[in-house]
């Protein structure tokens, strides 16, 4: 995990022959607006793709990209402006995408870079199907039985994949064509360890990551000859999950409740987290802008009915028995700390001639990797084993018994 403690990690100036062109599939998203504006800072062009939004909720999302505007509009000397370009991009939609790289094309005349960092942690949501039929969805939290507990749900689940693996396997199959054309591009995958490792509570959104991985290494192998280069970026779940929109399922209280079920279920790993957090931007020069506004105040803005915790698991907003969704309260300062080693990993391989096929970003990511391939390793041994002692030689005469 990053520590927040600690200054983000600078961004080195890399001077190129030439601008290169990068588009980023969530340009509105805390990942996408720090990639946005190191991109920019380094003398290079961007295609920011804007999700469709809903606009009460997501008015913490939307105000941060329109500060980020006004910065591109006051960077008139190095022509921010010039060499910037929002487009409104549903990655579900493989008309959106051929659009957005159609618009990247007509207006640089190239695509170097794709970055593909769509992720939305979600539970599930209550404004979805009927009033928001365009709302983005990527991640679901919830249990197995939680989410096949009605048609909504299921609904969800299928939704789930149309984000997070279906939605990056159109922006990549929109984009290459042009980079075979080209004869050169980069793909950066923005993933998670979740990918590696099963969550309890986040079963659907790790499917989704490991079938887009399991798409990822395929891929890489086709396009090699063409000189396109392919990278998954893993960071750590927090990222991913407190840099988008989280959505809730109801819980099963009888059966998934703390007192009876001891699995660290992710709700309330979650919940416990979400309620500590400022539901304000933290300015950096004046502490004092932090709200002490809880988590029920959060809850009432996303939904007018009473606050009620589900017996047994905790005050936290996401204990409702009902379906509850919001943007993290997590400052701007605190978002940028967060992402801070993400962004620089991006840019530090983003088209490099020999990038790394796979990064893991953090030191809590590469442990937790590296302890599920010991884990792995040891139940190989264990196998073997089992194999050798059913694996009896015979000798002729049982044969021929």
């Amino acid at each position: 995990m990053t520590d927040n403690n600690a200054p983000p990690s600078p961004i080195p100036h890399l001077p190129r022959p030439e601008p290169r062109v990068w588009v980023i599939s969530s340009g509105d998203s805390p990942i996408g607006i720090s990639l946005a504006r190191q991109i920019l800072e380094n003398g290079d062009c961007v295609v920011a793709g804007l999700v469709p939004t809903y606009f009460p909720r997501d008015e913490r999302r939307l105000e941060r990209f329109r500060g980020f505007l006004g910065e591109v509009d006051a960077n008139g000397e190095d022509n921010w402006k010039a060499r910037f370009r929002p487009v409104v991009l549903d990655i579900r939609m493989m008309s959106a995408c051929q659009a957005a790289i159609a618009e990247a094309t007509k207006t640089f005349g190239k695509i170097d870079i794709l970055v593909c960092c769509t992720s939305q942690g979600k539970l599930y949501i209550d404004l979805l199907s009927v009033a928001n039929p365009n709302l983005f969805l990527t991640a679901i939290v919830g249990t197995v039985e939680e989410l096949a507990a009605s048609q909504r749900t299921l609904n969800l689940v299928r939704d789930q994949f149309e984000s997070n693996y279906f939605g990056p396997v159109n922006i990549i199959r929109a984009a290459l064509p042009h980079m075979r054309k080209q004869k050169a591009g980069h793909i950066q995958v923005l993933s998670g360890i979740t990918a590696h490792l099963g969550t309890p509570g986040l079963g659907v959104y790790c499917a989704a990551q490991w079938a887009l991985e399991g798409f990822c290494d395929s891929i890489a192998y086709e396009i090699a000859p063409f000189n396109i280069k392919l990278s998954i970026l893993q960071c750590s779940i927090e990222i991913l999950i407190l840099t988008n929109l989280i959505t809730t399922v109801p819980p099963i209280n009888s059966a998934y409740s703390p007192s009876t079920n001891h699995a660290p279920l992710f709700r309330n790993i979650l919940g416990g987290l979400i309620s500590r957090l400022p539901t304000v931007d933290i300015n950096t020069s004046n502490p004092s802008t932090s709200s002490t506004q809880t988590s029920s105040d959060i809850y009432d803005r996303a939904d007018s009915e009473e606050y009620s915790p589900a017996i047994n698991q905790g005050p936290h907003i996401f204990s409702v028995p009902k379906f509850v969704s919001m943007q993290p309260p997590l400052g701007t300062a605190h978002s940028e700390r967060l992402t801070a080693e993400t962004v620089h990993a991006i840019m530090a391989i983003g088209g490099h001639e020999n990038p790394p096929s796979r990064h893991i970003v953090g030191q809590e990511g590469i442990a937790s990797v590296k302890e599920k391939l010991k884990t792995v390793s040891e139940e190989l041994e264990d196998f073997i084993q089992s194999s050798l002692a059913v694996d009896i030689p015979q000798d002729e005469d049982s044969v021929r018994t």
